[in-house]
């Protein structure tokens, strides 16, 4: 894996945490620029795992087996992504702090993905 691409990801995907963390302390909803930043993680998370995938079919071989790996990659690119439609179904302070604990999930599972790969 790319180490600083798996930085990244986590460290933007905390920024995201924070941002909704604080709309919740305000009393306030997921707003539009909050659903920017979630595509924007998103984004990311998607970036990594097409370059995990590849690296997979290019022969590279994570240090703590390959299921357990991609099981992990995918559950990093749905993270956030389901933290944000839960936000919509819930419009009030819970969705915003919904999305801030699929952050915090997010960045776990990159630390995680980050030690399955042998870093």
């Amino acid at each position: 894996m790319i180490d600083a691409l798996t930085l990244a990801v986590g460290l933007t995907a905390l920024a995201l945490a924070a941002w909704c963390g604080f709309a919740f302390s305000r009393d306030q909803s997921t707003k539009d620029w909050h659903f920017i930043g979630m595509a924007v993680v998103s984004v990311l998370a998607l970036v990594q795992l097409v370059i995990g995938v590849v690296r997979l079919a290019g022969g590279d071989k994570p240090a703590q087996g390959m299921a357990i790996f991609v099981a992990y990659l995918i559950g990093s690119a749905a993270a956030v992504p389901a933290a944000g439609f839960m936000s919509l179904v819930e419009r009030t302070r819970w969705g915003s702090a919904t999305v801030a604990a699929g952050g915090v999930i997010l960045a776990v599972l990159e630390v995680r993905l980050y030690d399955i790969w042998g870093g």
